[in-house]
């Protein structure tokens, strides 16, 4: 099916400054909170560069932790070039510096203002779509995420995110309500035709909040420049600490299914479309 998707140009306000001099202050305005109800997204400045390299930094160790760790979730998708890293999941426990950036400060404090409630980290994960690696079907995160049904999400950009690599498209002011799925728990052809889909670039440094019910996908990295992701998911506080149990639910339906036949599965539903390596 061919892809058609609009091209949205953001002006952001890059003067914003805050006390620690690797992250920008991003305290969300009313006029913030109103486009994310209006659209089901937001997009904010997060990091500044000494703060983009120092999250190079840890991805690159967090991609060298064995596959087989202590708790933590390594997935792995079959490229034309081989095996490559698509997922690891399941980090704070142990990795202090990425636990204080997305459970502290700026991001629970923007999670926070979009809940309209006091934020709780719900899961992490980080995508890195390295050259060749496969895209995303369109889809809702509401259905992968048991437990409650509203949860706020926010694309941490590592990389520069272009329409070469595999930036995001979304549906805007899509997100009142679950649509219609597929098998694979992914929105059905016919809806997907229906959206109109707008692709959004997003600098490194940048963060691309959505809510749980914004409808997104995204496209395979043709380029040779990686699409490294850091994905923090938030459910307001008052509906409950659950990352623990989200964790023991996702372990425990991966143990006691499979994933679609030639696929990698990643996730509660079967949105990616990446390749198995065995």
């Amino acid at each position: 099916m061919k892809r058609s998707a609009r091209t949205i140009g953001i002006v952001n306000d890059s003067n914003r400054t805050g006390p620690n001099p690797s992250v920008i202050s991003t305290a969300v305005s009313p006029a913030d909170i109103e486009h994310f109800n209006r659209t089901g997204w937001l997009l904010t400045d997060t990091l500044d560069a000494a703060g983009v390299e120092e999250l190079r930094s840890w991805m690159d160790e967090i991609a060298e932790w064995p596959e087989q760790g202590d708790g933590w979730m390594h997935h792995y998708e079959l490229t034309d070039e081989g095996p490559k890293l698509c997922r690891s999941e399941n980090l704070i426990p142990f990795h202090s510096g990425l636990r204080e950036l997305i459970t502290t400060g700026a991001l629970i404090e923007v999670a926070s203002g979009l809940l309209g409630s006091q934020a709780v980290l719900y899961k992490e994960k980080v995508n890195y779509k390295l050259p060749g690696g496969a895209g995303y079907a369109p889809h809702q995160d509401a259905p992968a995420y048991p437990f409650i049904d509203s949860h706020v999400s926010c694309m941490v950009a590592i990389d520069d995110s272009t329409p070469e690599n595999g930036c995001l498209e979304v549906a805007s002011a899509q997100h009142q309500m679950l649509l219609a799925t597929d098998d694979s728990g992914c929105i059905t052809q016919e809806i997907v035709d229906s959206l109109q889909w707008d692709l959004v670039p997003v600098q490194a440094g940048q963060t691309l909040w959505f809510h749980s019910r914004t409808p997104h996908r995204s496209g395979a990295n043709n380029s040779r420049l990686p699409r490294r992701a850091l994905y923090p998911t938030y459910n307001a506080l008052v509906e409950g600490d659950l990352r623990d149990e989200y964790y023991e639910r996702k372990v425990a339906e991966f143990a006691a299914g499979e994933a679609a036949e030639g696929r990698v599965r990643v996730s509660l539903i079967g949105d990616f479309q990446g390749r198995s390596v065995g």
